[in-house]
């Protein structure tokens, strides 16, 4: 997948990501780098459940799932409900 590619993807999950837990985006930059690490993150959690997705649906789920875990431990570390 190419790198730009990669980034637009990374962003539209991490927006959606910041829709669902907080009720707007982080910004465009943020966004894109919950998506992103979302990504990597959602990849290694489905992966132990032996659940493996493919195309750029998958992929946006797959960063999506990852974001919300990731917005939802920095929240519980942070000690914001």
């Amino acid at each position: 997948m190419s790198l730009l590619w990669t980034i637009l993807l990374g962003g539209i999950a991490g927006w959606l990501a910041g829709q669902v837990m907080k009720g707007g985006g982080y910004g465009i930059i943020v966004d894109i780098i919950l998506g992103l690490i979302g990504g990597w993150l959602g990849g290694h959690v489905l992966g132990w459940f032996h659940i493996h997705s493919g195309g750029s649906i998958g992929y946006i789920v797959t960063a999506f799932i990852g974001a919300v875990i990731l917005v939802w431990i920095v929240r519980l570390i942070k000690g914001r409900s």
